[in-house]
Parts: structure tokens; sequence; C-alpha cells
């Protein structure tokens, strides 16, 4: 009788002890998603990509503006769906998805043909969240 009222005593501390991890891995899991969105500066993160395409694209003085606003726009909106990344992912996926073709469908009334097939040459691999690029693509 005591082995079983023993074994019970620990079984439910084992319970309980895995409980409180799941927790905790959720309560990390939000953490990192809360710090990921307030990371997402969006006007730094378009200057910084703009240092990259203007260079990259040879963009002219006129193009500059018309690709900057759309950057902007697109990041903006992005911004606004970062946090599915880690709570949704498919769902992450399915409107940035339609926000980069609404980008992609800007860009190819700014910029020249070769242009545009640069711009998308120049999608990395894998995504790399310290490569400001590769916040456009993924």
């Amino acid at each position: 009788m005591k082995r079983t009222i023993v074994t019970l005593i620990i079984l439910a501390g084992l319970m309980i002890s895995k409980s409180s991890h799941a927790q905790v891995g959720d309560l990390l899991n939000k953490a990192k998603s809360v710090a990921t969105a307030q990371g997402f500066d969006v006007s730094s993160l378009a200057s910084s990509i703009m240092g990259k395409l203007s260079p990259g694209l040879k963009l002219t003085a006129a193009q500059k503006p018309g690709v900057t606003d759309a950057v902007t726009n697109y990041l903006t909106s992005k911004s606004q769906i970062i946090n599915l990344q880690q709570s949704a992912p498919a769902s992450y996926t399915q409107k940035q998805s339609s926000l980069f073709a609404t980008l992609k469908s800007k860009l190819a009334g700014i910029l020249l043909k070769s242009q545009l097939q640069k711009f998308m040459g120049m999608k990395p691999k894998t995504n790399n969240p310290l490569d400001s690029i590769s916040q456009l693509f993924f």
C-alpha cells in the first residue's frame, strides 16, 4: 500500500513538472514573438534595404522615391502580421506571399524589366533574419 501511494505521488509530481515546463515553453515562445515584432523597425529596415537595392539595381534618382515608398509600405504591412510567424506559420506564409505579390506588382511599375529580374535574383536561398534583403522575401 505504501509503495502504491509513493508511486502515485511520484507520478503526480512528474505530471506537474511536465505541465509547468510546457507553460514555461509557451511563455518563452510568446516572449520571442513579441521581441521579434518589437524588433521590426520599419524605417531602419527600409533604410538598410534601400542601401542594398539602390546600388544593386542601379536605381535612378527618379526611381528611388517610388521604390522606397513601395518597400516601406510592404514592411509596414508585414509588421502587422509578423507575430503570425510564430503563432500561425501557415497563415503568415499566405499573407506574406500576398503582400510580396503586391510589392512585386508595384515594383514592376517602377523598375525596368532587367532591374526587376535582378531584384528577384537577390532572393537569398534561406531566410537569414540578420540580412535585411531577406525581410523582403521571407
